[in-house]
C-alpha cells in the first residue's frame, strides 16, 4: 500500500480509530433510541386518544332505543374518517419504530465488530500496514461508509488515494 493512505500511523492509532468508530456508532444508536422512544410516546398518546373517543362513543350508544332520526352534524356519531386517519398515523409511526429498531441493531453489530477488530489489532498485529489492511477489509466487508455520512472511513480514504485504474 502507498504511504498516502496510512502514512505514519501506528497500530495503536488504528486501534484508536476502531474504538472511535465504535463510539460514534454507539452514539448514533442512542440518538435513534431517543427518536424511537419519542415515536412510541406519540403512539401511546394517539392510542389513548382513540380509546377515549371509542369509550365516549360507546357510552352514548348505551340506553333504550330511541326513534330513528337522520344524523345531524352534532349527532354524537364517531368521526370514522378521523379514526381511520389516526389509525393510519399510528401504523406509520409503528413502521418507523420498527425501521429504527432494525437500523439500531445494524449499527450495534457494526460497533461490536469495530470493538472486536480493535481488540484483535491490539493483541495480534504489530505492523501498521497489516493493521491498515485489516481495517480496510473489515470496512469493505461491512459496508462501513454507509453508516458514516459525515465522516470518511479508512476504506474510502484508501480508495480515494489509489490512482485510477483506467489511466486517467
Amino acid at each position: 500500500m502507498s504511504d498516502d493512505t496510512g502514512a505514519g500511523l501506528s497500530v495503536d492509532e488504528f486501534v484508536d480509530y476502531c474504538q472511535t468508530q465504535a463510539g460514534l456508532l454507539s452514539g448514533r444508536v442512542e440518538t435513534m433510541r431517543a427518536e424511537a422512544d419519542d415515536l412510541l410516546s406519540e403512539i401511546d398518546t394517539e392510542m389513548a386518544e382513540l380509546r377515549g373517543q371509542l369509550e365516549a362513543h360507546t357510552e352514548t350508544v348505551e340506553g333504550p332505543d330511541s326513534p330513528s332520526t337522520p344524523a345531524g352534524p352534532d349527532s354524537g356519531d364517531p368521526d370514522i374518517d378521523a379514526f381511520e386517519a389516526l389509525e393510519r398515523e399510528v401504523k406509520e409511526k409503528q413502521l418507523l419504530v420498527e425501521a429504527k429498531q432494525t437500523r439500531m441493531e445494524l449499527f450495534q453489530e457494526l460497533a461490536a465488530g469495530y470493538t472486536d477488530l480493535a481488540a484483535e489489532l491490539q493483541s495480534s498485529v504489530d505492523d501498521a500496514d497489516a493493521a491498515l489492511e485489516r481495517v480496510v477489509h473489515f470496512e469493505a466487508d461491512h459496508d462501513a461508509p454507509a453508516y458514516f455520512e459525515e465522516r470518511q472511513t479508512m476504506v474510502e480514504a484508501v480508495t480515494d488515494a489509489q490512482p485510477s485504474i483506467d489511466g486517467e
